[in-house]
C-alpha cells in the first residue's frame, strides 16, 4: 500500500491543526503554511494523518491510498 498526501497551498490558511494533530508528518513553513516533515513517508500510515486531514478547517489536505 502506498499513501500519498497532498496539501493544496492555494487553500491552506495556516491554521496549524494538521501540525498539532500529526506533528511527525506535518509542520508549518516560515510563512505559517502547512508542509510535510522530512521523512514523512515512513509515518504516512499513522491514523493521525487522516485525523489531521479531517481537522483542516478548509479541507486543504488529501490523503490517498493506492495498492500495488
Amino acid at each position: 500500500m502506498h499513501i500519498s498526501i497532498d496539501i493544496d497551498q492555494d487553500l491552506c490558511i495556516g491554521a496549524g491543526q494538521c501540525a498539532l494533530t500529526a506533528p511527525k508528518v506535518f509542520t508549518q513553513d516560515d510563512d505559517g503554511f502547512s508542509t510535510l516533515q522530512p521523512g514523512w513517508e515512513e509515518r504516512a500510515g499513522d491514523p493521525l494523518v487522516r485525523e489531521a486531514a479531517r481537522a483542516c478547517p478548509v479541507g486543504a489536505i488529501t490523503v490517498t491510498e493506492t495498492t500495488g
